[in-house]
């Protein structure tokens, strides 16, 4: 009796052993695939597409039938907002009282002082803060008791985004209910087209740490200004004069010597680097698309906390649709709950993110564009320093001399801007008539 269980026994497990190998392998494959940075864009397009086409359909329905004249009940405040927005095009401004800045007196010097030392505080700690983490959450492992030990690493970046989303879309809802904001105009449905490029441009900039160093990040960064004048001539149809060529020209030089000459440092393959190299251009392309939208969205006279609003709630939507599709949301939850020192970092990227997009609005508002172009420059050139300081980043003369250029070009693009609107606003001289 006992040999015949046994034999029984072997007859059964000879019978399962395919398909447990089979299913150890399939997961294995699986697996391995994740890893590929190309696949796991595909899957979190696949989850966007998942919302965007049936809203398509839905907008498109709505728009078919007329549903603005027609439709009725609870539901028609909502869609009519998200699908029509506003009928006024003028005067949305009306229900609002925006007191203009004023450039040469906004108040006393001491005052204004005051006020660009805290704007400027403000933007260095946030981003400052901000760029170190987003280094240590990517590149870092987490857990390790010694040095020895492997420790875990946090991968899913999609999950970082969500994180930023959806306190930036807290903070924009308390302050649009706290602060009377201007009669909304635009159908929302029209933010998710720059909260996809957005969210897609911060998931390229989370995984790119993965395969490139934190510096050539910044200065890939700071030479987006080329894309996006290309991509202001296809969307806008935008004319640039010859010194916004010529410094776009000098960024491109400076960051070329500096990716160049750099070393690879932990990064020695090939296909990895071009690997960091192609997400790049996909940060600089979608946020490059996301700038331009924005740009035409602020014509329906929106706030800059109403569109900080919109497009993060789109975001949230896409990001937490796509997680939980793969099923990354609660494995993402779970690391956190298993590493505090994660939670910790994970929480304080995201109130670094939200508060630097406020100090953003407040800046420009008080000070303008230029001023603020100036304060950020600053910040790319300081988190550079800090990040080879702190992660220990090789860089080469050759490429310390094309920083040098980048930054440069960056502050000559500045003061022609300056110049050009001072002669703007330069009186004429009149004409005396003989």
């Amino acid at each position: 009796m006992p040999s015949f269980l046994w034999r029984l026994w072997s007859g059964l497990v000879l019978i399962l052993l395919p398909s447990t190998l089979a299913a150890d392998k399939e997961s294995s494959l699986l697996q391995d695939w994740h890893d590929v940075w190309l696949f796991r864009f595909f899957l979190n397009v696949l989850g966007y597409a998942s919302i965007i086409i049936p809203g398509y359909f839905l907008i498109g329905y709505f728009k078919r039938i007329n549903y603005l004249e027609t439709g009725r009940g609870i539901c028609y405040p909502v869609i009519k907002a998200c699908v029509f927005g506003s009928e006024s095009k003028t005067g949305l401004l009306d229900d609002v009282s925006i007191a203009p800045r004023n450039d040469a007196d906004s108040g006393s010097s001491a005052r204004q002082a005051f006020k660009l030392v805290f704007c400027a505080a403000g933007l260095q700690t946030s981003y400052l803060t901000w760029g170190v983490l987003q280094e240590r959450v990517m590149t870092r492992s987490y857990g390790a008791s010694t040095p020895e030990e492997e420790g875990e690493r946090f991968k899913d970046s999609q999950f970082l985004v969500f994180m930023n989303r959806i306190l930036a879309l807290t903070v924009s809802g308390l302050w649009c209910l706290l602060f009377k904001q201007p009669r909304h105009g635009a159908p929302m449905y029209k933010y998710s087209f720059a909260s996809l490029s957005n969210v897609l441009s911060s998931w390229c900039q989370y995984e790119a740490l993965k395969y490139i160093s934190f510096p050539t990040q910044v200065l890939a960064k700071a030479s987006k200004v080329i894309p996006v004048m290309l991509m202001s001539k296809i969307v806008s149809h935008k004319s640039y004069e010859y010194w916004e060529y010529l410094t776009a020209a000098l960024i491109s030089l400076g960051v070329s010597m500096f990716l160049l000459t750099s070393t690879t440092g932990k990064h020695p393959s090939t296909v990895t680097t071009f690997s960091g190299v192609v997400i790049l251009v996909g940060y600089i392309v979608f946020d490059s698309f996301t700038s331009n939208w924005q740009d035409n969205l602020f014509k329906c006279k929106m706030s800059s906390v109403q569109m900080m609003f919109g497009v993060n709630l789109f975001s949230c939507l896409f990001t937490v649709g796509s997680l939980l599709e793969q099923g990354a949301f609660f494995d993402s939850l779970a690391f956190m709950t298993r590493h505090s020192e994660f939670a910790f970092h994970a929480v304080l990227l995201s109130v670094c993110s939200a508060c630097g997009q406020l100090f953003i609005f407040y800046t420009i508002a008080q000070f303008g564009a230029a001023i603020f172009t100036i304060i950020m420059t600053l910040r790319q050139a300081i988190a550079i320093l800090l990040s080879c300081f702190l992660y220990g980043h090789a860089v080469t003369m050759v490429g310390g001399f094309g920083m040098v250029v980048v930054f440069l070009a960056l502050f000559l693009r500045v003061y022609a801007r300056i110049r050009m609107k001072a002669g703007r606003r330069a009186p004429q001289p009149q004409v005396q008539k003989v």
